[in-house]
């Protein structure tokens, strides 16, 4: 059984706030029905820390680290009750022929590393230790592409926090004080249709995505069309814009004609992603929607929560306490809250930052 930490006690977050790198992997679980399956993933989750620092000593300076996070439904058969209190299942929302939709997935790996084969190695490595207890429901690799740009050929943004104000935007405070410093995850796989886009001009794109292609610098507001995907994206709340923290990576497969983008967030709140989604799929307001979508869907969706370091050293075997089920969302496609106003960045693509090279 799980053995949480005092509310006055501060726990060691799990490395959320690392530098970005040059590779990832992002692996993407669900757990088997069997009771064994789950005493297999709560015996790991206390070893996890000692099997990243073992790969890890193979190249200290590859800057190596995993985060490992929940879905809402296995949550309560791994740990049961208390849960941290937005878990949910991932909001889809749909308009017209844009979805974004849900998939299967119980637990994610996020593996970052200066290099590919360090990621690979850990990745082998936690398959090796669990994979007769899950099944793979995804798995990319992602890399960083020239000078920081999405495969669309845009540089992806630079609005990423930083310091404390990334600590204040991805990890769960006092206001759930039993998970502090965990933080909601949201990812979500998307394949773009380069042969279409690359009909359009550059002038055209640029119009799309709200920057300069070649500088990366963004539009003026009265050049920008209220459909950019720059205009759609930014929370402000109490007039103050809400940031989430975000470390996506190009991944494809030219020989199938696959390009795409891993979108993952980071919040100390899923509300965040979630409004910022609704935006770009449903449309602010509704029917003014990101236009990038006409280019790249969504095809995969899950919600996580990447509870603290010191939470899975604490995991137990023991079978939890059973808790209660947790409905679904409904899928949107109402009006979104009147709070959004102008983006600054590029949602979908990576947001530079450190980086270990």
């Amino acid at each position: 059984m799980t053995t949480l930490n005092a509310p006055d006690h501060v726990p060691l977050p799990q490395p959320v706030l690392a530098p970005l790198t040059r590779a990832a992997i992002f692996l993407v679980l669900t757990v088997k029905p069997e009771p064994e399956s789950c005493a297999t993933i709560r015996s790991f989750c206390s070893d996890l820390a000692g099997l990243i620092r073992a790969v890890e000593f193979r190249d200290i300076d590859a800057g190596l680290t995993c985060i490992a996070a929940f879905g809402s439904e296995v949550w309560n058969r791994l740990f049961g009750d208390p849960r941290p209190a937005e878990l949910h299942p991932f909001r889809e929302f749909r308009r017209g022929n844009r979805h974004a939709v849900a998939t299967p997935g119980d637990v994610l790996f996020h593996i970052r590393a200066g290099r590919m084969d360090i990621c690979f190695e850990l990745a082998t490595q936690i398959m090796e230790r669990i994979g007769d207890a899950v099944s793979v429901a995804d798995e990319v690799q992602g890399f960083r592409y020239f000078e920081d740009r999405d495969l669309i050929g845009f540089v992806d943004g630079t609005e990423n926090p930083r310091g404390s104000v990334a600590l204040g935007a991805a990890l769960v405070g006092e206001e759930d004080a039993l998970f502090t410093g965990g933080s909601y995850v949201l990812v979500q796989k998307y394949l773009h249709d380069m042969k279409a886009w690359n009909t359009l001009s550059t002038e055209a794109q640029e119009l799309i995505i709200g920057r300069k292609k070649l500088s990366g610098i963004e539009l003026s507001d009265t050049a920008k069309p209220p459909s950019a995907h720059t205009a759609l994206t930014v929370v402000v709340e109490n007039g103050k814009e809400v940031k989430i923290l975000r470390d996506n990576m190009p991944f494809g497969q030219p020989g199938r004609g696959e390009f795409g983008t891993y979108f993952i967030a980071y919040c100390r709140t899923p509300r965040i992603t979630e409004l910022m989604l609704e935006n770009m799929f449903v449309g602010r307001p509704p029917g003014n929607y990101d236009r990038l979508l006409d280019f790249s869907k969504a095809v995969t969706g899950g919600l996580f929560f990447a509870p603290s370091a010191t939470f899975l050293e604490d995991v137990g075997e023991e079978q939890p306490a059973a808790a209660p089920a947790i409905a679904t969302p409904p899928v949107a496609s109402d009006p979104p809250s009147p709070t959004s106003v102008r983006d600054t960045s590029l949602g979908i693509g990576s947001l530079r930052g450190e980086r270990h090279e």
